[in-house]
């Protein structure tokens, strides 16, 4: 409780609790918004934290299992710190621009990354260098052209098993995209927005650098507590399948030296002489021998 007390009293600070204009407001919030301060709603944050805390824990258990959650914020004021975030925890993101089809058609944009994948060796091993100056600088404007864009996504090999949205209303396109797909979604939710789009909504106020900040933090300390946890769970894996490993080997070295001294036990047996009981060889002795024919004297 008093830790709740604790992130209620930085979300206030943050200023996570004020909303938009009465006149935006979307009626489907109205169960997250505390009350109206000059015309401005103010999000209850007791229901913030309660969403915050789910959703932190939804989260740890995906990156435990080892899965991707991509983090998606395209608005001026929280790129930056959703990028770095993102970084921490080697996290797939998009914060320049949201192409279309990059969820839907996602064998194509892999196509795209691994072009500026190509570039980017051509131009670092040196193979480039047979070009004229013009194609050299015609492929480096494309890398960086791309970098911007495809950069967060570079080492995304398949599609991501969940999405963190910054805002719900401006990211409608990757929203759209994720149910199409029914790939789990996250979202920082104000005022104007409808929070059943998503499958967890932290009602927020997603536009304030400060909220924004404290938001992705929270999370992404989650995430890298169940990559951490996962790790932990791969290293006791490890070292037990070692141990399992070495009684093995050692039952298996034991009952070969088993085996190999019945060999043996055996081998002497069968060199022993056969005979009486003193071991000498038996002697057959020769027996009157009858004439063939019967009769016994001679004529």
């Amino acid at each position: 409780m008093e830790q709740n007390t604790s992130l209620q009293q930085q979300l206030l600070e943050a200023g996570v609790h004020f909303g938009h204009l009465k006149k935006k407001w979307n009626p489907k919030m109205l169960p997250y918004i505390f009350a109206e301060k000059k015309g401005i709603h103010i999000i209850d944050l007791n229901k913030t934290v309660d969403h915050l805390q789910e959703t932190a824990a939804a989260m740890k258990q995906i990156a435990k299992s080892g899965k991707k959650i991509m983090f998606v914020a395209t608005k001026k004021q929280a790129k930056e710190i959703v990028s770095e975030c993102a970084k921490k925890v080697n996290m797939p993101f998009a914060t320049e621009r949201w192409l279309g089809g990059m969820l839907t058609n996602f064998n194509t944009v892999r196509k795209s990354v691994k072009k500026m994948q190509s570039i980017e060796k051509m131009l670092s091993d040196g193979s480039a260098e047979s070009l004229t100056k013009k194609e050299r600088l015609t492929l480096s404007r494309d890398r960086d052209k791309m970098e911007k864009v495809l950069g967060g996504i570079a080492q995304l090999g398949r599609l991501p098993a969940a999405l963190f949205l910054v805002d719900i209303g401006h990211e409608h396109i990757a929203l759209a995209e994720a149910k199409r797909l029914g790939i789990t979604t996250f979202g920082m939710v104000d005022t104007n927005c409808d929070p059943n789009k998503v499958d967890f909504a932290i009602p927020s106020n997603d536009d304030a650098t400060k909220s924004i900040a404290i938001i992705t933090n929270y999370l992404t300390a989650a995430i890298a507590e169940g990559l951490a946890e996962r790790q932990a769970s791969k290293d006791e894996d490890e070292t037990q399948d070692e141990n399992n490993e070495n009684e093995a080997k050692a039952r298996r070295l034991e009952a070969e030296a088993q085996a190999e001294g019945g060999r043996s036990r055996r081998g002497r047996g069968n060199d022993a002489p056969s005979g009486g009981p003193g071991g000498a060889p038996k002697r057959r002795v020769p027996g009157n021998r009858r004439p063939a024919g019967g009769g016994g004297g001679s004529r």
